[in-house]
């Protein structure tokens, strides 16, 4: 009697041995179960499993993969094109001076000279806002700078440098 005991023990436990071995051949790999997550993923975020819970349950061999509840949305068809309304024309702007690049200033010295006969033409240094005055070794060789009316530049807010004298 002990010994069929111990024989029926024995085949149990020579079963359950089969039956893990046999789960565990089948189980996937890390990168196995983070490719089939990703061949699924909005299926599986639909559902609303984590990816980490699902490589879990798809190591062990028990994931599932619920089905897509929605399909992609197709993108409307475009309205039909009308044309805008007719607008009134705006105001006509007055003509920049020729060779202006902005704010009053110009790209050469004769340009700025042709603007403002009557004023100093100035060279401005367009990042620190200084001018400096014909002559000087600064003027029209900063990296950043425009020519303009001296006045044009105090009006812009620019200042003129301290160790420079006015013509």
């Amino acid at each position: 009697m002990r010994r069929s005991v111990f024989q029926l023990l024995a085949a149990g436990a020579v079963g359950v041995l089969l039956t893990l071995s046999s789960g565990l051949a089948f189980a996937k790999t890390a990168a196995e179960c983070n490719a089939e997550y990703a061949a699924n993923k909005v299926a599986i975020k639909a559902g609303g499993q984590t990816k980490r819970a699902f490589v879990a349950a798809c190591r062990s061999g028990t994931e599932t993969i619920p089905a897509a509840t929605t399909a992609p949305a197709t993108p409307a068809a475009p309205p039909p094109y009308q044309p805008p309304p007719a607008a009134a024309p705006a105001p006509a702007a007055p003509a920049p001076h020729v060779g202006a690049i902005g704010g009053g200033g110009f790209m050469t010295d004769a340009q700025a000279r042709t603007r403002c006969p009557t004023d100093t033409v100035v060279w401005v240094n367009t990042k620190s806002h200084v001018y400096h005055f014909a002559g000087t070794r600064s003027y029209g060789n900063t990296k950043q700078g425009t020519y303009m009316c001296e006045a044009d530049a105090k009006g812009a807010g620019d200042r003129a440098a301290k160790n420079e004298k006015h013509p």
